[in-house]
């Protein structure tokens, strides 16, 4: 008769729970996977079909009982890992939706905005554009095979067992993290730069035309000249979009393994 005893059950529960939940916290902050059009089913599905295949490549789990303090506190580290990778690929998009956002403000579209089910709310239209492209950019170099990737070597890099918490050493993980952020600001503005530079060498422009001949009607005539420019500027720009992108996938890839290394 085949019998199984609590010590077995738990052990085949933690084997896959814990790298369950690191797993699905990455899909769940992770750009691309995370999408609200994306149904919780095929989130929870994907999250356990991998722990299936990572579950038995993985080290000895820790001997602790999964609905305990510890395993509770081990699940919750889980989360934090799982969650701190899927943010740092965030940001990459970030600085995508932050150069948009600039490039419309600067176009005068900034009251043109569209919702957005990715961040569940409303963004600028030239932002959704640009992010339209960078997620098709995405598939086409396969950062989301990339990201998982990552994710599995940070079970490597960051043991089960590991508490992120706990010590003062792991706090370097969360500076690689919190540091990276600043590429929002740095990254978005490099990618609109020539836009914003252009625009307000137009506006300078329309400024003296202004002074020149006051009877033109400068604030007829200067919005439509500034988003046509704008628009001129970002169909030139698309070829040399999509190298760029990958240089943004790509940091932000190995800032994923920068994170992970110092939790």
């Amino acid at each position: 008769m085949f019998s199984v005893t609590y010590a077995q059950l738990n052990v085949w529960l933690t084997s896959f729970l814990w790298p369950f939940v690191r797993i699905l916290a990455l899909i769940a902050t992770a750009p691309v996977l995370s999408h609200l059009a994306t149904p919780m089913r095929v989130k929870i599905g994907l999250a356990g079909f991998i722990a299936l295949i990572v579950a038995p490549t993985l080290e000895a789990m820790p001997q602790v009982t999964v609905f305990s303090a510890d395993g509770v506190w081990i699940i919750i580290n889980q989360f934090l890992i799982g969650a701190a990778l899927g943010m740092t690929m965030q940001i990459a998009f970030a600085a995508i939706d932050a150069a948009g956002e600039f490039i419309g403000q600067q176009m005068g579209l900034g009251f043109a905005s569209l919702y957005d089910p990715r961040a569940g709310g409303n963004a600028v239209v030239i932002s959704r554009y640009l992010n339209t492209i960078a997620t098709l950019a995405f598939l086409v170099f396969d950062g989301h095979l990339q990201m998982m990737s990552a994710l599995v070597n940070s079970f490597q890099s960051v043991p089960i067992g590991a508490n992120v918490l706990g010590a003062v050493v792991h706090a370097q993980g969360w500076r690689t993290l919190a540091s990276y952020g600043s590429s929002v600001f740095s990254t978005g503005l490099l990618l609109s730069l020539p836009v914003v530079a252009a625009l307000l060498i137009s506006n300078l422009a329309l400024g003296i035309l202004n002074r020149a001949a006051p009877q033109i009607g400068i604030f007829q005539v200067g919005f439509p000249v500034t988003m046509l420019v704008g628009l001129l500027l970002i169909q030139l720009m698309i070829p040399n979009l999509i190298p760029f992108f990958q240089r943004v996938f790509e940091s932000g890839i190995s800032q994923m393994g920068r994170v992970a290394g110092g939790m």
